[in-house]
C-alpha cells in the first residue's frame, strides 16, 4: 500500500530514470491534460511531498501525482514489457530514450506551475521523511482536536504526512491504545512518543523493499509476521497470541489486538 515510505522510494526511482534527460515522450492520459506535451523539455527532478510527488521539467512546470490506494510508477528498459497492469489503467506515459516511466491507476494527476506546488501540497504537515520534518510542529497538529479519534488523526495529512492505513494500525498497536481513542485522552508521554516513532518506522523502512514494524524477536519467516496487526484479522497477536480483530473506522479496514490495546471500540 503507498504510504509515505514507498513514494519516497517511487520518486528515488523516477529521479533515477528521468532527471537530467530530455523527454522523448509524454502521454497523459486524463481529459483535462490530454493535449499537454511535455516532450523536449528536461526533467529537473522528481521531489516527494508526504504521499504526493512533484515531477519538475523545465520551462517551470509540475506533473503532480498521487498514488492512494492502489496507484504505481513502474520504470522500464527499451526491451522490457510493461507489466503494471492493463493498458486502460495507464494514465501517464513519460519517456525518454534510455527509460520509460508508466502511470498505472493515478486517481490525481494535474499538470501546474511549479510556483503553484504549494496549491497541491501546501495544506499538509510536516513530512515524517522530508527535510522540513518538526516533531513539535506535528505534535501541536496531532492534538488539536482533543476529541478526534487517534487512527483519523493520524490519516489526517495536515497534520502529519506520510501515514496511511498500514502505519495507523501499528502506530496505535505500539502505543497500546485502540484507534478509537480520541487522542485528548492519550496517556501521559504517549502522544509525543508515538509522533517520534512514526518517524522511526517510516525512516527504517525508506529503502526496504518490504515494510518491517515488528521487532526481531517477535519476527518469523512469514510474510504476515513482517507486521504488528495490520492484515492479521483472526491471527494470534505477536506479543499475546489473542486473535487481531478487524473493523472499519471511516471506510478503511482497521486492525487492533483487543488485549494489548486499550480503549474504545466499535
Amino acid at each position: 500500500m503507498p504510504e509515505g515510505d514507498t513514494v519516497l522510494r517511487t520518486a528515488g526511482r523516477l529521479h533515477t530514470a528521468l532527471a537530467g534527460r530530455t523527454l522523448t515522450r509524454c502521454d497523459l492520459r486524463v481529459p483535462r491534460f490530454a493535449t499537454a506535451d511535455l516532450t523536449g523539455r528536461t526533467v529537473l527532478g522528481v521531489v516527494p511531498r508526504g504521499k504526493h510527488l512533484l515531477l519538475r521539467v523545465e520551462g517551470g512546470l509540475t506533473l503532480h501525482s498521487h498514488l492512494r490506494m492502489d496507484g504505481a510508477w513502474r520504470v522500464y528498459g527499451p526491451a522490457e514489457r510493461w507489466r503494471g497492469g492493463p493498458a486502460h489503467q495507464i494514465r501517464a506515459i513519460l519517456g525518454n530514450a534510455e527509460q520509460t516511466a508508466v502511470g498505472y491507476r493515478l486517481p490525481v494527476l494535474e499538470l501546474l506551475r511549479t510556483r503553484d506546488e504549494e496549491k497541491a501540497v501546501g495544506p499538509l504537515g510536516p513530512d515524517l521523511l522530508g527535510p522540513d520534518w518538526d516533531a513539535a510542529t506535528a505534535l501541536r497538529n496531532l492534538l488539536a482536536e482533543p476529541t478526534r479519534p487517534l487512527g483519523e488523526a493520524l490519516l489526517d495529512q495536515r497534520n502529519l504526512a506520510g501515514i496511511g492505513n498500514v502505519y495507523k494500525a501499528e502506530l496505535c498497536f505500539l502505543a497500546r491504545v485502540t484507534p478509537w481513542l480520541p487522542v485528548g485522552e492519550l496517556p501521559d508521554l504517549v502522544a509525543p512518543r508515538l509522533v517520534t516513532t512514526a518517524q522511526q518506522l517510516l525512516d527504517a523502512n525508506r529503502d526496504r523493499p518490504v515494510r518491517i514494524t515488528t521487532a526481531p524477536a517477535h519476527r518469523g519467516h512469514a510474510p504476515r509476521e513482517r507486521l504488528w496487526v495490520y492484515g492479521r484479522a483472526g491471527r494470534p497477536c505477536l506479543r499475546c497470541g489473542t486473535p487481531v480483530r478487524v473493523a472499519d473506522q471511516n471506510g478503511r479496514p482497521t486492525y487492533w489486538c483487543p488485549r494489548c490495546q486499550s480503549g474504545p471500540t466499535p
